[in-house]
């Protein structure tokens, strides 16, 4: 009869995902279009489920779903993509030196700030607009846009 094929249900069952997840990875060119039953319901090969294992991990590292369909595309065609992923990797972990390092300045500033925390008096004499402790911090660098990491943005000063 040939290879077996899986209901998209099953195969989200089997890689600890679901349908949804199944179908935007389809349409983003994540995963190749199954073959369609006469039922038109869609049938995968077995070994999308490794696939669908393989996306998770990546993800798991930090990868976005462009860069780890780059890595899927690469393996495709034949070609060895380890030799694409390493690089990827040493930028990945550069981005999180710098990231940290942000947060670590963002976090002394906060502790300064509540260090020196006074509560001000209530008299008619405040010139604040909102709160005194934060008008009073030195206007922090433009934050700059960092990449999405999954459904989120991620922020720095």
């Amino acid at each position: 009869m040939g290879r077996e094929r899986l209901f998209i249900g099953k195969v989200a069952k089997q890689a600890g995902t679901n349908a949804k997840t199944i179908r935007y990875y389809e349409a983003i060119g994540l995963l190749t279009k199954p073959q369609r039953g006469e039922n038109r319901y869609r049938l995968y090969p077995k070994e999308v489920v490794e696939l669908l294992y393989f996306i998770r991990k990546a993800q798991g590292l930090g990868l976005r779903l462009s860069e780890i369909k780059v890595i899927v595309d690469l393996r495709l065609k034949g070609r060895e993509p380890c030799v694409h992923v390493r690089p990827l990797l040493e930028r990945k972990i550069a981005d999180l030196d710098q990231r940290l390092n942000d947060l670590l300045t963002l976090r002394r500033k906060l502790k300064r700030l509540l260090a020196d925390w006074e509560v001000p008096g209530r008299q008619g004499g405040s010139k604040t607009m909102v709160c005194p402790h934060i008008e009073a911090t030195p206007m922090a660098p433009k934050a700059r846009r960092l990449p999405m990491q999954g459904n989120r943005r991620l922020w720095s000063h």
